[in-house]
């Protein structure tokens, strides 16, 4: 964990830390809403902890996104990123955990939280993400003859693709 987190990271979420030491790389508050770097190989006992515990209870998981870093102007540890945004109705508070994926995948937490699954979706689709475990990771924004994943940095932008063979809307 960065040394400048570290009271924060205490004083904010003790049982986090206390329950996953390692896997917590760096905390941050900005207006209230806490952020936190997690490691991508803790993100599903993580993100279980966060909605199961009754002093957490994340329950509804508000936004699930990729980020492409390349050609950040701070260095990074990995080209991609995944951001999961949680809300605890019984607390009023939001969270946010960021994975930067040291591999171009991490798993997919469609079980746990049920609005992941389309989410995780798109994040492939858009980013090319892979979620191991995901049961039915297939386009839902390009259309299923479209090559590559068009909010990747390197996706050239004047590359169009048409349509050429809808599918039948029972195959969607």
């Amino acid at each position: 964990m960065q040394e400048t987190g570290t009271k924060l990271a205490e004083s904010k979420c003790p049982e986090l830390i206390e329950a996953f030491p390692q896997a917590v790389l760096s905390v941050d508050d900005y207006l209230g809403d806490l952020s936190i770097s997690v490691r991508a190989s803790e993100i599903r006992p993580i993100v279980r902890f966060l909605k199961e515990t009754p002093s957490q209870c994340y329950e509804f998981l508000m936004d699930l996104f990729g980020m492409d870093y390349e050609g950040y102007e701070r260095e990074t540890p990995g080209r991609f990123a995944v951001i999961y945004g949680f809300y605890s109705h019984s607390r009023k508070t939001r969270l946010r955990l960021k994975v930067f994926l040291p591999k171009n995948e991490i798993d997919s937490i469609h079980d746990i939280y049920k609005a992941a699954n389309w989410l995780e979706r798109e994040a492939w689709d858009m980013f090319g993400i892979q979620f191991k475990g995901h049961p039915n990771l297939k386009r839902i924004l390009c259309h299923h003859e479209f090559k590559g994943h068009p909010l990747r940095k390197d996706f050239p932008s004047n590359n169009y693709q048409r349509l050429r063979t809808a599918l039948p809307s029972t195959e969607l």
